[in-house]
Parts: structure tokens; sequence; C-alpha cells
């Protein structure tokens, strides 16, 4: 397998992971790694603990009290999610993708995604080398790029519909 495909093909696999995480995190009160684990397992993602821990502290997850004083995994901002008491399946919710919006003015770009989805796609484009980018920088639901002097604006979303999946 060449070593790019390998690294698409890698970050693809990531990529669903995450939003898998997100939405478990989302829609389940879960105290535990392994319960967490547990949860990835059943949607398919087997992976080890301590790539658990990296996803975890890539989405900038953390414990706070539940209504029923247990602590539970939580997104940053999780005020702008609501938990359901019956979610939708893993599957099912990973369909609907992070990415809202983009818009340009000169060599800048704007990007609106879903709340927590920014810095895991800022991430994710950073480090898919494309040479129309030259850097992000991400909040909770937006990502500023840089573009390079010269490159079309169609020529950047081209570019990022491999990285950014319904970007059109």
């Amino acid at each position: 397998m060449q070593p790019t495909l390998y690294k698409y093909t890698n970050m693809k696999v990531k990529n669903s992971r995450l939003e898998a995480l997100r939405l478990i995190i989302s829609s389940q009160q879960l105290g535990s790694q392994d319960e967490l684990l547990a949860a990835l397992q059943k949607e398919g993602f087997k992976l080890t603990q301590a790539t658990l821990s990296r996803d975890l502290k890539q989405l900038k997850v953390a414990k706070a009290a539940s209504m029923s004083g247990n602590y539970v995994y939580v997104l940053p901002n999780e005020t702008m999610y609501k938990r359901v008491s019956t979610p939708n399946s893993i599957r099912e919710m990973m369909k609907v993708p992070g990415f809202v919006s983009i818009n340009y003015s000169g060599n800048m770009g704007v990007i609106k995604t879903r709340p927590g989805y920014a810095s895991s796609i800022a991430w994710n484009i950073d480090n898919s080398d494309i040479p129309e980018i030259i850097g992000t920088i991400a909040g909770d639901d937006t990502i500023f790029i840089v573009i390079k002097e010269g490159v079309r604006h169609q020529d950047v979303t081209d570019a990022l519909s491999d990285v950014v999946p319904n970007i059109r």
C-alpha cells in the first residue's frame, strides 16, 4: 500500500472513530474508559485504552457531574448538546457531518462546524498536507484558514473535499 493511501485510510478511520466517540459521549452517560471502549467496540471500533486516551484529549473531553450526581464524560461546551433519552444509533447519528459551511474573503476562509467539531477537523486539515492551505486556527465551532496567495477558492474547496466530508 502506498504511504499516502495508507495515511488517508488511517485518517478516515480516525475521523470515523472520533465522530462516533463524540456521538456516544453526547448521547449516553458513561463514566469510565472501559464503558467508552465497550460502546465503541459495539459500533465496530477496536482500539486500545491508550488510543482512547489520546482521542479524549484531542476532543478536549472532560468529566462533569450528571443530574444523578455521577461523573460522566462530556464534550467541550456540553450545553450545546442535548442528551436524549432514546438516541438514534451511533451509525445513524454519524450520517450528520460536523461540517456546516465555508466562506472565503481574499486569502482567508472561515469554516463553520457543529459545536465541538472544529478542533478535530482543523487537525485533520493541518495533517493532510494540503498545499493550498498555510494553516488553521480552530475554536469550538469555527475554523479560520489561511490560503496561499493566488490560489482560487474553488481549488481550496476541492482540496478540502478529501478531508472534510460534505464540503462543496
